[in-house]
């Protein structure tokens, strides 16, 4: 368990680190991914190339330069409709649209008869066939003379699929699809600062671009031409009938104040200004007659009133008259009859106060009748005049206004066919110039995508990649270090290893049996292992030859090695060892021959090798036995090493029951190809039978692969040797 909590702790190690990107092992990535990431550019720059100078159709460009002259406007006046173009970018922004409007567009097509143009009419077939149609009609047999589309033909003849028939387009169609083909390929800009267009055209042919160019030059000038025209046209017809209704207007509205005026007493604001002064002086005496009629009707309700108080000296103070006074004077000796008279007296002198008092207010009631007579008077001459003098203000402005139209009338129909175009040619085109395909450009990023795709390819690779290729990655996934790294064996079947180790002692492979023999022995300086068991994830990981090998390596020490085969299953040790006696494990284990019998001595190897036997009883319950165990002992005391080869962890419980019995476990992981998920899977087995891996060998290394992935030697343990170590053991 300790070393599968150990595993854990160098996963999530691994997984922290993977969390951070760690620029020098990815551009250590690249680096090994290099020649792909060249290929890919190299494979690129040969499909860009191929399209740049035998797949795309030049294309050449010509450029005609348009100067637009500038004039204000203004309503109602001649400019307005000799010239249409503001200084505004609104305005300028218009005129590029202008330029590039289906209108001129279907002008340019028709004028220079582009419909009969495979350029740009879809309908017409050039007759050119492209290389991967070639390619594809040669490969498939289709006819592409008689005017057979490779994809149709395809799909017909091998998917069995047919598709429908393409429509006949009208002629309609046809035109709108070569006006729409050709409009892609003009474009109008506007220099900065300036009033100055530019006006290009592309296609296949230098000369038809330039035709392209400059006709479209001349048929927008002669489209403002044109609107100029039109619009001068326009003018004169609405001026003509503006003019013809203001003239009709202008009689109406005179003879509306003929009516007028014979309709009313004739009035001049001078006479009517007399009669306002002449009301203003009536209104003065009829505020002095009401005065003085008031006046009398106060004094002779006064009068009264003393009459009616008999105060004759009162009575006689009021009045001056003569004869009062001297009837006055004899009441003292007149007596009643003198009274009489005085009274009589002032009656008289009462009633003729009476009289003058109601020819006073007669004359203010008079006075004021004729004062209203005379104020609605003034109101009716007043209210004509008003009338009158709005109608000739109407007159003046409709006779103004009529005078106006007509005089631009005039200006309008003087200057017909004298419209000259705002703008003017300054540069026509003369040569197209090439534009496209741009070779250069094409290569360069073509160079640039296929090094991107190389580098996908190469981080893809990474990020897909399960198994292991070098032993600090193994290291750093499992927290349990590697005892060895043995590169793959150059043999081409099982018979051949024994004679290769004999025969090649100084061989890679050779060097890196030693160096995991060496670590084997020192992992436990205080007490080497003597019994030591091979194991691995799956099948075909190297466990065996890495077992016979360190077989071969021990004994080279002159220790006494017992090579046992566990893997009872598959019984591979018969492909690497011949002339074997009969008998193997199971004999051995049921005692049924002495062991001398069972165990045979191989000469080549100078090891013994007790064979695996096929057994009637699982082979996990065999090796569970008390007998497997004791038998393990006696080899522990008979030998110097005992070397066993188990099955695969993950495949049988084998492994991890043998495991209970021996010191070390040594645990191959084939190079690049076992699954980091194996590894894991393995381990956690293992922990769960308390079993602890004392170390990894990385089995069946490649070292053309390392190379071709960037490592080569500096990864591995024998690739310095490798490269000097057969001139060492030969010196």
């Amino acid at each position: 368990m300790q070393d599968y909590a150990r595993s854990e702790r160098g996963q999530q190690s691994s997984k922290i680190e993977d969390d951070e990107i760690d620029l020098l092992q990815l551009f250590g990535t690249l680096w090994r991914g290099k020649w792909i990431i060249i290929l890919c550019a190299m494979i690129a720059v040969l499909v860009g190339g191929y399209y740049a100078y035998g797949v795309a159709v030049p294309k050449y460009s010509a450029t005609t330069t348009l100067a637009l002259q500038i004039r204000g406007s203004q309503i109602v006046d001649i400019e307005s409709v000799m010239s249409g173009v503001s200084s505004d970018d609104a305005s300028l922004n218009t005129e590029i649209e202008v330029i590039k409007s289906r209108k001129l567009g279907e002008q340019l097509v028709t004028r220079l008869s582009l419909t009969e143009d495979p350029e740009f009419n879809p309908t017409i077939d050039d007759g050119s066939v492209n290389f991967l149609e070639l390619a594809l009609s040669q490969w498939f047999d289709v006819d592409l003379a008689a005017g057979e589309k490779v994809t149709r033909e395809l799909l017909d003849r091998w998917l069995g699929i047919s598709l429908p028939a393409d429509e006949a387009l009208s002629e309609r169609q046809v035109f709108d699809k070569t006006v729409d083909n050709v409009m892609e390929v003009i474009t109008a800009t506007l220099q900065r600062n300036t009033f100055v267009f530019s006006v290009s055209a592309k296609s296949t042919d230098p000369q038809k671009s330039v035709r392209m160019a400059n006709t479209l030059a001349e048929i927008y000038i002669a489209d403002q031409i044109a609107v100029k025209f039109e619009a001068t046209e326009n003018a004169v017809t609405w001026l003509s009938e503006r003019v013809t209704d203001l003239e009709v207007e202008l009689k109406t509205r005179e003879d509306e104040i003929k009516e007028l005026r014979a309709g009313s007493s004739l009035v001049t604001p001078e006479s009517l200004a007399a009669l306002n002064q002449q009301a203003n002086d009536m209104s003065d005496r009829l505020v002095d007659l009401r005065a003085l009629a008031q006046g009398a009707e106060a004094r002779l309700g006064a009068l009264q009133q003393l009459q009616a108080s008999g105060d004759v000296d009162a009575m006689q103070a009021t009045f001056s008259d003569p004869v009062l006074r001297r009837l006055y004077n004899d009441l003292a000796s007149g007596g009643q009859q003198t009274r009489d008279l005085f009274d009589d007296r002032f009656s008289l002198l009462i009633q003729r106060e009476a009289n003058d008092t109601q020819r006073a207010v007669a004359q203010a009631v008079s006075l004021e009748t004729s004062y209203e007579n005379l104020q609605e008077e003034i109101a009716l001459k007043t209210q004509d005049l008003v009338e009158v003098q709005q109608a000739e203000r109407e007159v003046q402005a409709t006779r103004v206004l009529y005078e106006t139209f007509l005089a631009r009338l005039k200006e309008t129909t003087v200057q017909r066919g004298l419209q000259e175009a705002d703008a003017r040619v300054l540069s026509p085109s003369i040569n197209g110039q090439y534009v496209e395909p741009r070779k250069s450009r094409i290569l360069a990023l073509s160079l640039i995508l296929g090094g991107m795709i190389g580098v996908a390819i190469v981080l893809l690779q990474q990020f897909l990649h399960n198994g292991f290729r070098t032993a600090e990655d193994l290291e750093r996934h499992t927290g349990i270090s590697v005892m060895g790294q043995i590169p793959r064996i150059p043999i081409s079947k099982r018979e051949s290893l024994v004679p290769y180790l004999k025969s090649k002692p100084t061989s890679a492979a050779s060097e890196a049996i030693r160096n995991l023999r060496t670590s084997v022995l020192l992992s436990n300086i205080d007490s080497p292992p003597k019994v030591i068991m091979s194991t691995s994830s799956i099948p075909g990981e190297g466990k065996t030859t890495q077992a016979i090998s360190l077989a071969t390596n021990f004994a080279g020490l002159g220790k006494s090695v017992l090579l046992i085969e566990c893997d009872i299953r598959r019984r591979t040790f018969t492909r690497y060892f011949k002339n074997v006696p009969d008998g193997g494990i199971v004999t051995a284990l049921a005692r049924e021959r002495p062991l001398n019998e069972i165990v045979f001595h191989d000469p080549e190897l100078d090891v013994d090798v007790l064979m695996g036997e096929k057994s009637a009883v699982n082979a996990a319950d065999l090796f569970s036995s008390d007998r497997f165990h004791e038998f393990i002992r006696n080899a522990r005391n008979s030998y110097d090493i005992v070397l066993i080869d188990t099955p695969p962890v993950l495949v049988v419980p084998d492994a991890r029951v043998i495991g209970q019995s021996v010191d070390a476990i040594l645990y191959s992981v084939a190079w690049d190809r076992t699954a980091k998920g194996q590894i894991d899977e393995g381990i956690r087995q293992l922990a769960t039978a308390k079993l602890k891996i004392t170390g990894f060998v990385l089995s069946q290394i490649d070292p053309k692969g390392m190379a071709r992935y960037g490592y080569g030697g500096r990864y591995s343990a024998y690739g310095a040797y490798a490269k000097y170590g057969k001139h060492y053991y030969d010196t």
